[in-house]
């Protein structure tokens, strides 16, 4: 019988580290209030319509399923490509990295464990780079 400690990423680990819905919540809702209120944040908040209801719960159910729990976005929205959903946005790297601070600072805030905080921010820089990456792509015709 193996006694080893899964690892992150792996099945449901990463859900259930991130404190299952309610924590994801808590996570979401940190970090809209930084974009909120960060100076740094202004130009992506401007980007999301004023009431950033849908937005908390758009996000909290996307991290649910990306983490490995229960693929709420899915159950409720329906399927989505990240990247193509932000595809006609004007997401440069300021705007990834004002993204990323937003973030940054809401997972310092959570009672994760540090190294899943330190995991999660270096999972989050991949779709945050990948949407950047597609925002500033040349459209084909």
């Amino acid at each position: 019988m193996s006694t080893a400690v899964p690892k992150y990423g792996d099945g449901d680990t990463s859900y259930r580290a991130a404190g299952e819905l309610e924590g994801i919540t808590r996570l979401v809702n940190a970090f809209y209030d930084y974009m909120e209120t960060l100076p740094e944040a202004r130009k992506i908040l401007a980007m999301h319509r004023p009431d950033l209801t849908e937005s908390r719960t758009k996000l909290a159910y996307f991290l649910s399923g990306w983490l490995g729990g229960p693929r709420l976005y899915a159950e409720h929205f329906g399927s989505i490509n990240i990247p193509m959903v932000h595809r006609h946005l004007p997401v440069g790297e300021e705007d990834r990295d004002a993204w990323m601070l937003c973030m940054q600072k809401a997972v310092a805030d959570q009672p994760f464990d540090e190294s899943f905080k330190v995991y999660l921010i270096e999972q989050l820089w991949v779709p945050a780079e990948r949407i950047r990456s597609v925002c500033n792509a040349p459209v084909s015709r």
